[in-house]
């Protein structure tokens, strides 16, 4: 049985990163507000390999429904473990110390976007304590193509409150 060790990704782990988890584009992009202080990128490493990824985002969500009804809400968004390590704990785990962290900030309420359709992701996020806000889905948006075009999807939004 391999520990598992979560904590904020470093910059010169990027090529180690897109090798094992891929989508350098994500990477890129999170490391760039990551180092202007408007989210954190968390890790969960076995051993040396890294196996699951969360992004804590900070800044003024892109949706204007999240801006209007959840204002200043963090939301925890690009949660993927590696398909070698699922079902073992881990995306649970890196929701977690997503959470603490939160919490170690002052935060109260954490947000996040679930597709409509992933009822597996659903589950989960219910599971752990998210509960669904009283507002129809949203279009939700994701990082360019490569060709500048933005991905939309069709999301719904859970809200969990966090302790004090």
């Amino acid at each position: 049985m391999h520990t598992l060790l979560i904590r904020t990704a470093r910059p010169a782990e990027l090529a180690l990163l897109v090798r094992e988890l891929g989508d350098r584009p994500f990477f890129v992009d999170r490391f760039a507000r990551q180092g202007d202080g408007r989210g954190l990128l968390l890790v969960a490493w076995s051993d040396d390999r890294p196996v699951g990824v969360v992004y804590l985002w900070w800044e003024p969500a892109e949706e204007p429904e999240l801006r209007l009804h959840l204002p200043g809400t963090p939301l925890l968004t690009h949660l993927e473990v590696h398909a070698d390590h699922r079902a073992r704990g881990t995306g649970s785990a890196l929701i977690a110390a997503a959470e603490r962290e939160l919490v170690r900030r002052g935060h109260t309420a954490v947000a996040l976007a679930v597709e409509v359709g992933n009822d597996g992701a659903a589950r989960l996020y219910r599971r752990l304590g998210y509960a669904e806000w009283d507002q129809p889905p949203i279009r939700c948006y994701s990082l360019t193509d490569g060709n500048g075009q933005r991905a939309v999807e069709i999301c719904r939004i859970l809200v969990k409150p966090l302790p004090p």
